[in-house]
């Protein structure tokens, strides 16, 4: 969860949504985001809504203690039920993310997932992943979890190199998350996902292949590597002000994202979604695809944005503010937007573009469709595709996907 929250209109205390929000939602998929906010230590290039102890002492009494999140959290599971009312919808996917997830015991996990599942259903092929610190975990606690209903686990790696975690103040050690991989596989987890980070200072390209080389020796079915994004206000950033480690390369992470997609390619997997591999269809993260689809997902948790129907609402960032408004009977909603016609139109090509379908050339006004030509002409997004109606990013597409992005949406 981003650091920042947006403006907006208020949210009724209650939660209510507006009529047209609950329109034709038997049509559309439902997602569940749980989001666990607390971290045993602050990685220096993070800048999500996430909080240690010692952050948190002294600014939300019990109120903000990991040891009740759980039941807290239920409590914004049961008010969705109230807001969405009589939805026939079982939930499609289930993602529990942070922060660290797993901080929390087992059963907490489990307690929440069962909330969601006594309250709407799950889908009988329902998704439910949740993420993971490698230190975090042990055989008992992924049996737990499997036990529990989970069949998805995705851990943060990062890198196989011990000094380019140091860099990102990671705390576990090499060789940790592959071992992950063969215990989540022991416990029963048929999907796991492996998180990459490339573009670290200090890294350099062997030491970007040594840690692909070490995911597909761990033998995960999915893996999603991002660039290192320098936000403002966290640790890496002052480091880099102060000169004490180089600033980011977009060369560098133009390079090894190539690099990256040669290996993962030639290991079997195919890319889906920009950031994101897959051995096979089974393997993609449905979370994030009812996400990049715009379709209906309910975030729980401080911080945690939710969409439905058209409308967008975030929650209070503090989790002791959060549980003060559920324990006050009120919702932890801090702002919301209901979105036009043409705010929907823009976010469809923004985040399809990214997948390997692309997004109809149907969704593009005048001048977007100029600009798909010209994309076209400059080898950023396929012929085959085009001719049938869609735009869909080539490899080097991909590398300038942001820049192609802004150029089809007028």
């Amino acid at each position: 969860m981003p650091s920042a929250l947006p403006d907006g209109e208020l949210v009724p205390d209650d939660g209510a949504l507006p009529a047209s929000a609950l329109a034709g939602a038997a049509d559309r998929p439902l997602g569940f985001y749980l989001h666990v906010p607390y971290c045993a230590t602050r990685c220096g290039y993070c800048d999500f809504n996430t909080y240690t102890a010692t952050e948190l002492r002294g600014t939300g009494g019990v109120l903000a203690s990991r040891d009740n999140y759980a039941e807290t959290l239920v409590d914004e599971v049961r008010l969705a039920r109230k807001v969405l009312g009589d939805d026939p919808r079982p939930v499609r996917t289930v993602f529990v993310g942070g922060g660290t997830p797993t901080l929390l015991d087992a059963g907490d996990l489990v307690r929440m997932l069962a909330a969601v599942r006594d309250e709407f259903g799950l889908a009988e092929d329902a998704e439910i992943t949740t993420e993971a610190n490698p230190e975090s975990v042990d055989p008992e606690y992924l049996a737990t979890l499997r036990e529990g209903g989970f069949n998805r686990i995705s851990f943060g790696m990062q890198s196989a190199r011990q000094h380019v975690l140091k860099v990102l103040d990671r705390t576990h050690t090499p060789g940790r998350p592959e071992a992950c991989v063969a215990e989540a596989r022991a416990a029963g987890f048929e999907h796991v996902n492996l998180d990459l980070i490339y573009g670290t200072p200090g890294e350099s390209d062997d030491d970007w292949r040594a840690s692909l080389d070490a995911v597909l020796g761990a033998g995960p079915d999915h893996v999603s590597a991002y660039a290192l994004i320098v936000e403002e206000g966290t640790q890496l950033a002052r480091r880099i002000r102060r000169g004490e480690v180089p600033m980011t390369d977009d060369d560098v992470h133009a390079d090894r994202y190539l690099i990256a997609d040669e290996v993962l390619s030639g290991a079997g997997f195919e890319w889906y979604e920009v950031s994101n591999w897959a051995t096979s269809a089974a393997g993609r993260c449905l979370h994030n695809e009812l996400y990049w689809r715009g379709a209906d997902w309910w975030g729980a948790g401080p911080g945690a944005h939710s969409h439905v129907g058209g409308v967008r609402w975030w929650n209070v960032k503090h989790p002791g503010a959060y549980a003060g408004a559920l324990a006050a009977g009120r919702s932890p909603g801090a702002g919301r937007e209901v979105l036009s016609e043409e705010d929907r139109r823009v976010e469809r090509i923004l985040l399809e573009l990214r997948l390997r379908e692309g997004v109809p050339l149907s969704l593009l006004r005048e001048e977007g469709l100029a600009a798909s030509r010209r994309a076209l002409s400059d080898g950023l997004l396929q012929e085959e595709p085009y001719e049938s109606g869609r735009a869909v990013l080539t490899l080097r597409g991909r590398l300038l996907a942001d820049g192609v992005v802004r150029d089809l949406v007028d």
